[in-house]
């Protein structure tokens, strides 16, 4: 008897061929037929007028630490997403040492906007290396799951305090690969880094990835080449502001280096800037060119940036600003009553040095998306300038003082301009690019400030049924089988008959998202940003319903995800190549 049959559904299988009605069987976790199924199943699912997807595969998020008390990895798997990959951007539990246990969590406090409370009271820290971790989460979620050794956890294990400032020695390297070694050897599907700018630990200092010289970033690519089924990743300050000649020869040196393909985070369409991608995705050519492979994770909507004092992302790199941000929130308070800090901050925000994040400083265009204190409630949805004229205030001082009545919880949104059918025409060209792959969630961090879970509720929302810009086939292809095959994943990303049966079954009528909101939920009462998906019926992983009519069901059936068991090796030639088939 089969365990599950789903009937009546127009089936998508991943690959971009043409939809057709068909039922799909399953038994042992696989797909067994996709056609007539002969057999009576366990479970019937009626899709009559529904699609029957592969579920989507996300490869950039921060769930490590979420998948410890949420096992569902929520909101993802409500938007249809049964494979998630973490330890993104040189950011991971493990390997650690009980000493720096502290540290890591501070540091993702810091630059992923996890709650430190939350990381405190859910992260109960029961291993010292990456395969004891792996082991922590094995049978334990309700989604695969799969993570990237990151840079700046393993180089704090071998550094310590030095790791944030210091330049490595021969021996230190030594040291970093045969943890890299280690980690890869027990299941690690890659490694990650970063230099971006904005990525600082709780103490002020850049992460200690950003400490690195090249010859240390290569070494440890190097190690990459000698494992199946593994990645690169990284991100750099010209992921924002457009690649150096530079970053660009650094990018393509760490691919060859590793013989792997590598993304970048992330990639986005916009009116600020409709055409910066184009010079973006030049570094893939560029490297395509010395037989490297750059790929560009894009998001296939327009960033909805939510700014909030309590996190601090973003609004920490203005200058002169970082220094509030390391104090904790009850000193934050103080500091931003003071008239003496907060001109210090609109001097900082205003000056030269700020750049293109000097545009924030027009504090008056700040629309006031939530608000918390019952006075302030009346002010929601409105520009900081209005509320600033109604209280006969200047803007930045009604900002400051709404900001501590909400205990820093407000959330606040910079102007953003109209998008314009060029705008979503560029995004989905951007989406067909051989040298892009959809994705760059970031999910399960930056909770203060967005939901980038709701990317493929919202792209097949925008993009297909609203716009009619890609068609059902297209847009599953490039949320499925075009990350699963960079990946290198082993029977995922298509329904077919052998493959994995995770599966998504969504009514293209409604397929979408609601409104981002604020969830109380969170382990030590801390909040978070979530979305709520619509049109999403049902998703199975490995053939085991895990969500049905936008509820967990409770089964924990994903797998932890290991390199070489579980994928399998793409090389930098083959990355884009494969990307089409």
């Amino acid at each position: 008897m089969l365990e599950l049959l789903v009937r009546n559904g127009t089936v998508i299988d991943g690959t971009g061929e043409a939809g057709r009605r068909a039922h799909v069987g399953v038994k042992d976790g696989l797909v067994v037929d996709v056609g007539e199924p002969a057999e009576q199943a366990a479970l019937t699912i009626d899709a009559d007028g529904l699609i029957v997807a592969p579920g989507f595969v996300d490869l950039h998020t921060h769930y490590d630490a979420q998948l410890l008390w949420d096992p569902t990895a929520s909101p993802s798997v409500g938007h249809g997403v049964t494979t998630v990959v973490g330890g993104n951007c040189g950011f991971a539990l493990a390997p650690v040492r009980p000493d720096d246990r502290s540290y890591i969590a501070r540091m993702l406090s810091r630059v992923e906007g996890m709650p430190l409370t939350s990381l405190e009271a859910g992260v109960d820290w029961q291993w010292v290396d990456f395969g004891q971790y792996l082991d922590r989460l094995e049978g334990r979620t309700a989604v695969n799951a799969g993570f990237l050794a990151g840079h700046s956890t393993i180089r704090r294990a071998v550094m310590g305090e030095d790791s944030v400032t210091e330049p490595a020695t021969d021996d230190q390297i030594e040291a970093m690969t045969g943890l890299l070694e280690a980690s890869l050897r027990s299941g690690a599907l890659g490694f990650s880094t970063s230099r971006a700018k904005t990525h600082h630990d709780m103490d002020g200092h850049p992460v200690p990835s950003r400490a690195a010289e090249d010859e240390e970033l290569v070494a440890l690519a190097s190690v990459v080449s000698r494992h199946e089924g593994t990645q690169l990743e990284l991100i750099l300050p010209g992921c924002l502001d457009g690649f150096s000649d530079e970053e660009v020869r650094l990018m393509t040196e760490l691919s060859r280096a590793g013989n792997r393909p590598l993304n970048w985070n992330v990639l986005t369409v916009s009116s600020f800037a409709p055409d910066a991608w184009v010079g973006q995705l030049e570094a893939s050519s560029r490297a395509a060119e010395e037989g490297a492979s750059v790929l560009a994770l894009m998001l296939p909507q327009g960033m909805r940036i939510r700014l909030s004092f309590l996190g601090g992302m973003v609004l920490d790199a203005l200058p002169g600003w970082n220094e509030v941000f390391e104090l904790a929130a009850d000193e934050r308070v103080r500091a931003l009553s003071d008239p003496r800090v907060r001109a210090r901050l609109e001097r900082g925000a205003a000056s030269p040095e700020a750049g293109l994040l000097g545009g924030l400083a027009r504090w008056d265009r700040l629309v006031l998306l939530e608000t918390f204190a019952p006075a302030n409630r009346r002010y929601e949805g409105r520009t900081v300038g209005s509320v600033a004229q109604e209280r006969g205030q200047a803007p930045f001082d009604a900002l400051c003082d709404i900001v501590v009545a909400d205990g820093l919880r407000t959330g606040l949104q910079p102007p953003m301009p109209p998008e314009g059918d060029a705008v979503w025409r560029a995004r989905a060209d951007v989406v067909r690019d051989r040298r892009t792959v959809v994705g760059g969630s970031d999910a399960g961090a930056h909770l203060d400030m967005m939901c980038g879970a709701t990317y493929t509720t919202g792209m097949l929302a925008e993009l297909v049924r609203h716009r009619q810009l890609l068609s059902w086939e297209e847009a599953i292809h490039q949320l499925t089988d075009v990350p699963a095959r960079l990946y290198g994943l082993r029977r995922r990303g298509r329904v077919a008959e052998g493959w994995h049966a995770d599966l998504v079954v969504f009514d293209p009528e409604a397929v979408g998202h609601g409104p981002e909101r604020t969830l109380d939920d969170l382990p030590g009462g801390a909040s978070r940003l979530s979305a709520e998906a619509i049109g999403v019926e049902h998703v199975f992983v490995n053939g085991v319903e895990v969500l049905r009519h936008g509820v967990a069901t409770g089964a924990l059936p994903g797998r932890t995800l290991h390199s070489g068991t579980d994928t399998e090796t793409v090389t930098a030639g083959r990355a884009v190549d494969d990307q089409g088939s």
